[in-house]
């Protein structure tokens, strides 16, 4: 059961954070019941042997090059609560500076800048990064800003899930034993901005490497980078490894990367070996399909069936163009003399 009785309230409470010292208070703020908050935070986990319509996620995986990806989605009036819990309180939460995903202004293009042109690049990406951040580490980040543990526990809960056994079926056993504990999930709006708050203790310990040794280091998400004129690359990556370990995430080793500047250097699909850009096949390729789209007609390379192929195809422009706006301009300019309509 969910504590209402609280310790007396706290004045130390983060600048602009909403006033929740007890749990009273929280479920107040979200507009709901204590029992109804109880119920949403799941504080006994006893939804994940309950029929899943009463669970408050929807779970789906999606293939990838190197197992699976599970979604897990949840439903309208706990991802209303948690874009409340996100919008009025974790976003008044700063994240560290070198994180440059999931924060207002940062992209692939802001993560990658800092290392173009640098001789040697280092980048690395961790595994199974948000089912490897447990609801413990979560209820830190409301309890490091002034909650009492109640309060930051519930909202913890309110953020994190454990996954049924029966939507583990397709899921590799390495990767279920993440998703068996409590755990961001994939697909839930809180998930990307408290992944940036648990890791600023590594963001910070890996800033505080580079600076001391003249480099640069920036974090898109999963996907870590470090880079410098004067990289002793091996014994960065050496701390690099150390560090991420003894924070509690898994490096993928796999996809560990020394780039050196005769090599295509590339941070989040992006080369950077003079400036972040979309590597010039993936440009080619969009060229083509609009030369060909414009002659033959858009419905003759749809050939993955998009039912807005438009839209997919504007998506890719949109993508290119980031970092890049005389290729936008010339892509725009030929998608604008495509038949778009059959």
């Amino acid at each position: 059961m969910v504590t209402v009785q609280e310790p007396a309230r706290s004045p130390a409470l983060a600048d602009g954070l909403p006033a929740l010292y007890t749990v009273v208070d929280l479920a107040r703020w979200l507009d709901v019941t204590v029992p109804e908050l109880e119920w949403f935070a799941d504080h006994g986990g006893w939804l994940r042997q309950a029929d899943p319509r009463l669970r408050h996620y929807q779970q789906w995986t999606r293939h990838k090059r190197d197992g699976v990806r599970l979604i897990e989605a949840p439903k309208p009036r706990l991802r209303e609560t948690q874009r409340r819990i996100l919008h009025h309180l974790l976003s008044r939460i700063p994240v560290h500076r070198a994180a440059r995903g999931f924060a207002p202004g940062s992209s692939p293009a802001t993560f990658a800048l800092p290392h173009a042109g640098a001789p040697t690049v280092l980048r690395a990406d961790l595994r199974h990064c948000f089912e490897s951040i447990t609801v413990a580490r979560v209820t830190d980040v409301f309890r490091l800003v002034g909650y009492p543990p109640a309060v930051a526990r519930t909202l913890a809960e309110l953020c994190t899930t454990a996954t049924p056994a029966d939507a583990l079926g397709t899921v590799p056993r390495p990767h279920a034993a993440y998703l068996r504990g409590r755990h961001l999930p994939q697909g839930a709006p809180t998930s990307p901005h408290l992944s940036n708050l648990v890791m600023r203790s590594l963001d910070r310990r890996l800033q505080g490497y580079a600076a001391a040794n003249d480099l640069q280091y920036t974090r898109y998400g999963d996907d870590l980078a470090l880079s410098g004129h004067n990289m002793d690359a091996e014994k960065a990556l050496w701390v690099l490894l150390r560090v991420i370990a003894s924070e509690g995430f898994t490096v993928h080793s796999g996809k560990v990367r020394i780039m050196r500047e005769h090599q295509q250097q590339i941070l989040a699909g992006l080369v950077v070996n003079d400036r972040p850009r979309v590597p010039r096949r993936e440009y080619d390729a969009v060229r083509a399909l609009l030369h060909n789209a414009r002659r033959y007609g858009a419905a003759s390379q749809n050939r993955s069936g998009h039912p807005d192929f438009r839209a997919h195809v504007l998506g890719l422009i949109a993508w290119i163009g980031a970092s890049d706006p005389g290729r936008r301009a010339r892509l725009l300019q030929m998608a604008a003399d495509v038949e778009w309509q059959s």
